[in-house]
């Protein structure tokens, strides 16, 4: 299993949106194959900063996801959204 953490910084005015948006990608996520689980993150120190942890069953099929339809929909448009690029690691789950 693997844990994808990813940090976004909404552009001030546009904080709602991105989180709309967000939670779209993250519903859509919760059915796509292999999908574990997702948290969401908001920043004490920054309310531009909104962080997201989705496990999935295997680097591959995070791959999978992120190359699908269902994940180019949703994201039609995000990059206006940020005020700096989104950053984003992968590590190995352990239980």
């Amino acid at each position: 299993m693997i844990g994808v953490l990813t940090h976004h910084w909404a552009k001030d005015d546009l904080i709602e949106t991105a989180i709309e948006l967000l939670n779209r990608n993250g519903d859509a996520q919760s059915r796509a194959p292999g999908f574990v689980s997702r948290e969401t993150f908001y920043s004490l120190a920054d309310p531009t900063q909104i962080t997201t942890m989705v496990k999935w069953a295997s680097n591959e099929i995070y791959e999978e996801w992120r190359a699908s339809p269902e994940r180019a929909a949703v994201m039609t448009g995000a990059d206006v959204l940020w005020s700096k690029h989104p950053k984003s690691e992968r590590f190995h789950v352990v239980e």
